[in-house]
Order: C-alpha cells, then sequence, then structure tokens
C-alpha cells in the first residue's frame, strides 16, 4: 500500500525526470485517493522543485500557500526550491524577497 514516503518518492523521481506535469499528476492522486495519506513538508518540496524546474514558478508560489494552509512550515529547501523557481523565471527581485524573508525565520 502507497504511503507518503513512496508518493514523494515518486514525486522526486518525477521532479529528477523534468516531469513536472506528472509529478502534479502524482500528487494530485495522492490528494484524490487519500487512504489515510496526507503530503508532508517533503511531498511539498519535491513538487515546488520539479514545478519551478519546469518553468512553473506561479503553481510553486501556490503550492507554498497550500502548505502553509495544510499547517505546514516551510523550511530552508522549500525556500531554496522557491529562489531557484524565481531564478528560471527571471524574477531575481523576488528571489531576494524569500532570501529575505528565510533570513527572518531564522
Amino acid at each position: 500500500e502507497p504511503n507518503v514516503v513512496t508518493y514523494s518518492a515518486l514525486i522526486s523521481a518525477c521532479e529528477k525526470g523534468g516531469q513536472w506535469e506528472k509529478a502534479l499528476e502524482v500528487f494530485d492522486e495522492l490528494l484524490r485517493e487519500r487512504r489515510g495519506v496526507e503530503p508532508n513538508l517533503i511531498t511539498y518540496n519535491a513538487l515546488i522543485s520539479a514545478c519551478g524546474k519546469g518553468g512553473q514558478e506561479d503553481r510553486a508560489f501556490r503550492l507554498l500557500d497550500e502548505l502553509q494552509h495544510r499547517g505546514l512550515d516551510p523550511d530552508v529547501i522549500t525556500y531554496s526550491a522557491l529562489i531557484s523557481a524565481c531564478e528560471k523565471a527571471g524574477r531575481w527581485q523576488k528571489a531576494l524577497e524569500i532570501f529575505g524573508e528565510l533570513q527572518e525565520r531564522g
């Protein structure tokens, strides 16, 4: 039976293969099927990274909002993935803003 580790690993594999759309499909399946499986921060970080690498920075930031809405706190990996997404999109000012938020959080 798949669990959050299985789903997170699969999303990460999609991210490494440059398949952000497939990563989203896997995430949607996790949410749809449930079976008591809830996404965790590792799941979201892998998905944010996949979207960022795929040039989907707006989607990456929506995922940040979603993870926070679920009561999860972003970590340095989350912020690094968001900064990378900004870099890929040529949004250096937003990258600096995210870096500032990370510094404020300590």
